[in-house]
């Protein structure tokens, strides 16, 4: 493996059985990917393509059928490279009698903080994602661009290595969006790498460094976004031509 590679996937293959452990379907097959430190990396794709299983083996909450999948040159369900990660999903679930201060000092109570690192930690990730002025109010009263900024803050904590984005603008008003879309350069320029799953090719043209396009478990292409052409949708559709225009219609929304 390289010596930048932060996460690394070589030949990796999941096949889901049925209960007579018959194959159903190749959710990944054969999958090559690196990405590299400090750089914000983006898998796209359609519903179906393999973006979420694939995230799951990264983080190591699935086990490959075949091929080997790598954080940190460390296999991702050791305790060294999970205390590098940090993670936020696609839905947040948050505690709702929780302050969003009590929210973020729960999670670095889990990370293992002293109490008095927790507190300072909690203080600068509040003005970070700026919801300072109402760290005292509960989150279940919170909108969800609020909550998102609180669970992004919560991913934070530990001071990862690496973060990885579930759709983290998925349902977010065009401010909101924006704040989030300007955290993350802001994270990768002092040297955090950025993995994000997205639905909105817009996000991924403004943020992302490089890029890769699952369809079927495979990618059909993957580089710099510079490189791909003048718009990365046309890009996309080129690539991932055979699906229902349904689909399209969920994924470009």
């Amino acid at each position: 493996m390289n010596d930048d590679a932060v996460i690394a996937l070589t030949g990796v293959k999941k096949t889901f059985r049925d209960f007579w452990l018959r194959p159903t379907v190749n959710a990944v097959d054969g999958l090559d990917l690196t990405v590299r430190r400090g750089e914000v990396f983006g898998l796209l794709g359609p519903n179906g393509s393999g973006k979420s299983t694939t995230i799951k083996m990264i983080l190591g909450l699935l086990a490959p059928t075949s091929g080997n999948v790598s954080l940190f040159g460390m296999s991702p369900r050791s305790v060294a490279s999970r205390a590098k990660l940090g993670y936020l999903p696609e839905l947040s679930y948050l505690h709702p009698f929780l302050t969003a201060r009590e929210t973020i000092m729960y999670y670095a109570g889990l990370c293992g903080l002293e109490r008095s690192v927790a507190k300072t930690r909690t203080r600068e990730l509040l003005e970070m994602v700026k919801m300072q002025d109402v760290s005292n109010r509960a989150v279940g009263g919170f909108s969800k661009g609020m909550a998102r900024r609180v669970a992004l803050a919560s991913a934070l904590v530990g001071k990862p290595e690496l973060l990885v984005l579930d759709e983290p603008t998925s349902g977010l008003d065009p401010v909101s969006t924006k704040e989030v879309k300007t955290l993350v350069k802001a994270l990768a320029r002092n040297g955090m790498t950025v993995l994000i799953t997205s639905h909105l090719l817009a996000d991924a043209e403004d943020i992302c460094d490089r890029v890769m396009i699952l369809n079927h478990g495979k990618s059909v292409a993957e580089g710099r976004v510079s490189d791909l052409g003048e718009s990365l949708e046309d890009f996309f559709l080129a690539k991932v031509g055979d699906v229902d225009d349904f689909v399209l219609a969920d994924f470009l929304s």
